[in-house]
């Protein structure tokens, strides 16, 4: 494939992905793991080039309430909502994917999330919190996100909170959700692929190979 620049300095050929700077932590590691899986990455929160972009992601790390904030300091929720309406693809990682709910609870405290699908956000029911460490997923057969994968493929986890049943109901004509779970003290949704909509409760960037190929595997629909 050749590959050149243009007049506004962009790779042809080459996926050109935001990743969405709302203050949340864990930019840089998503910038250099998307790098390396092929694509042109910038760290910004400003909307045109957020909604310009090929694939925008969503990271997040802390507390649900906190990056709620931070996403509407930004109007990153309106960013993710403009984009989705045009069939555009995001990308939401750990509470990046956890915002997208209607909402989450913690600490008694319940905050609105984006609303992109129903349900909350809550406390893992587990003898042992936070979650850390290396998990294996179940993933539907026809996913895309794992296409290559072995079932028994780990992923790194962080995190004491999570969506634990989905609630989204099939509303045809259109292609029904793939959702994939695992399991820390109960099942709990781990990764969701609709349509221009993708999101993982670990994290790809800090999952080595496996995740690395999972990112291919996003980067691969932007084309």
């Amino acid at each position: 494939m050749t590959v050149r620049v243009d007049v506004l300095g962009s790779l042809e050929g080459v996926p050109n992905v935001v990743v969405l700077d709302y203050g949340s932590g864990n930019l840089r590691s998503a910038q250099r793991a998307l790098q390396r899986a092929g694509a042109q990455v910038e760290v910004t929160s400003d909307r045109d080039a957020a909604l310009a972009a090929d694939g925008l992601v969503v990271p997040g790390v802390g507390a649900f309430a906190a990056c709620m904030a931070g996403l509407r300091e930004v109007r990153g929720d309106k960013i993710i909502d403009d984009r989705l309406s045009g069939g555009r693809p995001v990308l939401g990682i750990c509470v990046g994917m956890q915002v997208l709910f209607e909402r989450g609870v913690e600490h008694g405290e319940e905050t609105s999330g984006c609303g992109q699908w129903p349900g909350t956000v809550d406390r893992l029911s587990a003898p042992v919190l936070p979650h850390m460490g290396w998990n294996t997923v179940r993933a539907p057969e026809q996913s895309r996100m794992f296409a290559g994968l072995d079932t028994d493929t780990r992923f790194y986890f962080v995190h004491s909170y999570a969506a634990r049943s989905w609630t989204l109901e099939d509303t045809p004509p259109f292609l029904p959700p793939l959702v994939t779970y695992a399991e820390h003290g109960a099942e709990f949704v781990a990764a969701v692929e609709n349509g221009p909509l993708w999101a993982t409760q670990f994290h790809p960037e800090k999952s080595g190979d496996a995740g690395a190929a999972l990112l291919t595997n996003w980067l691969d629909t932007l084309a």
